[in-house]
């Protein structure tokens, strides 16, 4: 069998395989002396992060664009960019960088706890957390709106109650705040199972974020990167090449799915 044939079939072949989406995952931007989680990006540290895309040709976008645009077929170029928990420091660190390199982004928030703190995080700092007034701010500056549940409760544990509240009841609170259709969903510190996606699935969300949800990838549990504060242009481009590389499952991470007409408990 000629070489070349042989290096064929152990590579992945299309179309069962396709590069994984580009999801980066931020947190809180702002001040990173007190951060034992390692969920700060300074301000500076972002703009220079944001430029590194700029300069590479790379363009951030909502995860929602991120998808469309992959089902399109002209998601070349750009970069899903995601902020978790809903941090008020968004608002006047994050967002005017944003504008500025005409990038957009998701915000995945808590209605549970609007003008609240971080108190899930018990041992870091206490941090102010978007009220209505942020959130509406956010959304009408072009960002996406999306659910981080409604107070941060890890999904795999909460009882079928909770669960329902978690997915559909912050869907309906943040529609109702936003006036604006809320697509997306983001699983509280990364934790999926089967039960979850069916609940977000249900509560007609049309995709979700994970972390490294490995063997349940999918739309409806989309992989990101981490990026911290000491993600450099070196740190930025190794997770860029790294990346396509993780675990994944290809199946089901191009067509979106349209919300079900009909949304039931979980």
């Amino acid at each position: 069998m000629p070489a070349a044939t042989a290096l064929r079939r152990l590579l992945p072949q299309p179309p069962l395989w396709k590069p994984p989406l580009w999801v980066a995952m931020y947190h809180s931007i702002t001040d990173t002396a007190d951060d034992p989680y390692r969920v700060t990006v300074s301000p500076v540290r972002f703009a220079r992060q944001l430029h590194w895309l700029t300069d590479r040709g790379l363009r951030g976008v909502s995860v929602r664009e991120l998808l469309d645009a992959t089902a399109a077929g002209r998601a070349k170029g750009l970069v899903g960019l995601t902020f978790d928990d809903g941090y008020a420091d968004f608002v006047d660190s994050a967002l005017p960088l944003l504008l500025r390199h005409r990038f957009t982004a998701t915000v995945y928030v808590l209605p549970g706890r609007l003008g609240g703190e971080n108190g899930w995080d018990t041992a870091g700092p206490r941090k102010p957390l978007l009220d209505e007034d942020g959130i509406r701010r956010i959304a009408d500056a072009g960002m996406e709106i999306g659910s981080h549940g409604l107070r941060h409760v890890p999904l795999t544990e909460a009882d079928d109650a909770t669960l329902a509240a978690e997915t559909r009841l912050s869907r309906e609170l943040l529609e109702d705040m936003t006036g604006r259709p809320v697509d997306g969903f983001c699983y509280p510190y990364g934790q999926v199972d089967p039960r979850a996606v069916q609940a977000v699935r249900g509560a007609g969300y049309r995709y979700a974020c994970a972390i490294d949800p490995g063997p349940h990838t999918s739309t409806y549990a989309l992989p990101r990167i981490h990026i911290g504060e000491n993600d450099t242009a070196a740190r930025l481009a190794a997770k860029r090449v790294l990346h396509p590389l993780r675990r994944r499952r290809p199946a089901d991470l191009v067509s979106v799915p349209s919300a079900p007409a009909t949304v039931g408990a979980p």
